[in-house]
């Protein structure tokens, strides 16, 4: 039996298999989930065992690491496959069609938190392995493992594991599935990456709450200078504001910028799956390029004073907001949070006191996509799903690629099979079962394209 006969012959039980990690609500951010975050850590190590020759459960300061690795063949190449385990919060559960964490089939898919981030992801690798192992007795490339539980909040726990386990972890390529395809039928590469700093800024007006009716119209309102100053953030043309946030960045060569605004993308499917009256973005550029190739400031919450049922006539006496900047290659997160900050504090007035925080940094990533491992990539996705592939950028963020690629200096191969509109990190999020199939193949097929490349 050949590996892509073993995955066939094993559609309904790989299936279960995921239905069964996907019940464990391992969601990171949440204190009361610690132990089933654990319990979905040792979930993997029991499915890696039999396959690896070395499979471990790493205690850290916060949620545990899993790593993995295979019996070493000579003269092949080293992969280091990476995924995570945990997932968002469910909330607002009310949204769901089915419960956030009671995985169900419907129309194609498969409906639950971590369906395609990334739990789903991750098991498509663990699939194709244990396909690889019990056909052909061992995989054809030694393979490196590391999973972890902390990539929904930040990753610290891996970033410290790197830096001390440098050698261990040490590669010839990194690969990762916790992208999307470019859209239905276009099984696709990403050579490119985002950066993330994110943030949270506080303000205090009054030393406590005021009566509105009393001190209204003499003091500070917190909320208020809060809305006025991320109105200021953007220009008419939807251009951040912050002197020099576009210094750095990197400019598309003709050939790229033709490339990408070539791909078979569409307009219209994109507008309705946002489901806005309209879209808007920085002038000058097409959709394409406003998603992976140009930075943003996003304002993602703001609350303060009375937030609860009925009227309550306050004056707050703070106000908080948490907003992000996506950045481009050659944009540097220090540099970029450096200006924001004193941007904001240049346009705050002095009614206030402001506290800002970098709750979280990641660069840009871009890679020549013409690497004989790219193009092991690309084959591999042809022969999975029996279409054409194309390589493609991406508007979000992984950390943990431009943490490896700084310290390796490898090719990192983003192979994702998720969709754009599969609402990861929202209700109803769901993985294409056609694509789920589809990427163990396709999987297989990669790790042994490697062994051949």
């Amino acid at each position: 039996m050949t590996p892509i006969e073993y995955i066939e012959s094993r559609r309904d039980a790989n299936l279960a298999e995921l239905v069964e990690f996907l019940k464990i609500p391992s969601i990171s951010t949440q204190s009361e989930h610690k132990a089933d975050v654990e319990r979905a850590a040792r979930w993997v190590v029991e499915k890696l065992r039999g396959q690896f020759e070395t499979v471990e459960l790493i205690p850290t300061k916060g949620h545990p690491l899993v790593y993995a690795q295979s019996q070493q063949i000579p003269g092949k190449p080293t992969v280091l496959f990476y995924g995570h385990y945990d997932v968002q919060p469910s909330e607002p559960d009310n949204l769901w069609t089915t419960p956030a964490f009671e995985p169900s089939v419907r129309g194609g898919n498969l409906y639950g938190r971590g369906a395609v981030d990334d739990k789903g992801q991750v098991h498509i690798h663990l699939a194709a392995f244990e396909a690889l192992t019990k056909t052909e007795g061992r995989l054809p490339v030694n393979v490196k493992v590391i999973i972890e539980g902390e990539e929904e909040v930040g990753g610290a726990a891996l970033n410290a594991y790197v830096r001390e386990q440098k050698e261990r972890l040490r590669a010839d390529v990194l690969v990762v599935s916790d992208t999307s395809m470019l859209a239905p039928g276009v099984p696709s590469v990403t050579y490119a990456i985002r950066g993330l700093n994110y943030y949270q800024i506080e303000l205090t007006g009054p030393a406590q709450d005021l009566h509105s009716g009393v001190f209204g119209g003499a003091v500070p309102n917190p909320l208020t200078i809060l809305a006025e100053l991320f109105a200021k953030l953007h220009d008419k043309n939807f251009r951040v504001t912050v002197p020099g946030f576009y210094d750095d960045v990197a400019t598309l060569t003709k050939t790229e910028r033709r490339a990408l605004n070539s791909l078979p993308w569409k307009l219209s499917t994109f507008k309705k799956n946002v489901g806005a009256p309209a879209l808007s973005g920085e002038k000058g550029y097409s959709v394409v390029e406003q998603l992976w190739c140009r930075p943003t400031l996003e304002l993602n919450g703001m609350w303060g004073g009375y937030m609860s049922e009925g009227a309550k006539t306050v004056i707050p006496s703070k106000a908080w907001a948490k907003f992000s900047t996506r950045l481009v290659p050659n944009q540097k997160p220090e540099k970029i949070a450096r200006q924001v900050e004193k941007y904001i504090r240049k346009l705050l007035p002095k009614t206030v006191h402001c506290k800002i925080e970098v709750l979280s940094r990641g660069k840009p990533w871009v890679a020549p996509y013409n690497h004989p491992y790219f193009e092991a990539a690309h084959r591999a996705l042809e022969k999975g799903f029996g279409k054409k592939a194309v390589f493609i950028r991406e508007g979000g963020s992984i950390p943990f690629v431009t943490d490896m690629y700084d310290a390796y200096k490898i090719p990192c191969i983003l192979m994702g099979f998720g969709l754009p509109d599969e609402n990861a990190h929202a209700p109803d999020e769901h993985i294409s079962l056609e694509n789920y199939f589809g990427g163990i193949k396709a999987a297989a097929h990669f790790y042994q394209e490697l062994a051949r490349a």
